[in-house]
């Protein structure tokens, strides 16, 4: 869906509070559906499937999700997939054309571990969720995590991969209920797109490993064009196969990207290709009325990204 940044930018400067309230409730109606839709579901399946391109905000959806439905007497447990990730290794590990580690791969993950928990799960037995250690790029056997789950009660699983049936394909289709999170709003001048969901995407990555992870901007553009290239090959082919499509776009999270990009661009040097794509990016936000991070709620979803800037 396109928006008209003028009335974005009418809307930010005669009532930014009343808007941000606006656009979050907007967001929380979808997590409602979506909870309805998965109560409807469980007596096919206590299993939730929850995929999305980085930076789409799934980690937090799951969140708020698991919420929507213990208000609704449905206890949730959320399980990230990044802990069935594999143990590095230059003999297992998939690599790229150019000979490096392609950590977009869903052969990184244990399906087969993933695929026996599945199972184990919708036939009411206890599994050991293991956890992965990404300072060491290993799996850490000494910090597992039992489940078991109980009546009227839902496991959701959470990662790029949820819906990729190399990773799904021994859980039966018609009982797991799918989800798919990812933005949809763009965003033009008189007819013209000037901004666009990669945009929005790669400035909450970049924003939130900047204030949350240290990463510098450099590190985290180096990796934009690879993580592109996996999310066409990988993730969103399997957008179809979702049965709840979440947007998780924020009308006004522009202003917020027009608040912050300056500054934080001020503590960085970029060079080369990274400095070309930053300076590309933020240009197309110099059209944007900025919102004042003190107007963020606090319960917002996009606090997964622009809480640490505050």
């Amino acid at each position: 869906m396109a928006y008209q940044l003028k009335s974005i930018n009418d809307a930010i400067r005669s009532d930014p509070k009343g808007f941000l309230e606006e656009c979050d409730a907007e967001y929380q109606c979808k997590i409602d559906a979506a909870a309805e839709q998965i109560i409807q579901n469980l007596p096919n399946s206590p299993l939730v499937l929850l995929s999305g391109p980085s930076g789409s905000g799934k980690t937090t959806t799951a969140m708020k999700i698991d919420e929507a439905l213990e208000r609704r007497g449905v206890i949730t447990q959320t399980i990230s997939m990044d802990n069935y990730f594999q143990t590095v290794s230059p003999d297992s590990t998939p690599r790229t054309k150019d000979g490096s580690y392609d950590f977009e791969s869903p052969l990184c993950m244990d399906m087969e571990l993933l695929n026996e928990h599945f199972n184990a799960l919708a036939a009411g037995e206890e599994i050991r969720i293991p956890h992965y250690d990404f300072c060491r790029q290993m799996r850490d056997t000494s910090r597992c995590t039992r489940l078991h789950l109980k009546e009227n009660e839902v496991a959701v699983f959470e990662g790029i991969h949820a819906l990729n049936p190399e990773l799904t394909g021994l859980v039966k289709g018609d009982d797991v209920y799918r989800i798919y999170a990812g933005l949809r709003e763009e965003y033009c001048i008189d007819g013209r797109r000037v901004i666009n969901t990669q945009d929005i995407r790669l400035c909450r990555r970049t924003l939130r490993d900047a204030a949350a992870r240290g990463r510098s901007p450099a590190k985290t553009l180096s990796m934009w064009d690879r993580v592109l290239d996996g999310e066409t090959r990988y993730i969103k082919g399997f957008k179809t196969t979702a049965d709840f499509l979440l947007d998780t776009s924020f009308t006004y999270e522009l202003g917020l990207i027009a608040k912050l990009l300056r500054p934080v661009s001020q503590r960085f040097t970029l060079e080369g290709h990274n400095a070309e794509l930053w300076d590309e990016t933020a240009r197309r936000f110099e059209h944007v009325a900025p919102v004042e991070l003190e107007l963020l709620p606090a319960d917002s979803m996009l606090r997964e990204f622009y809480a640490g800037e505050m």
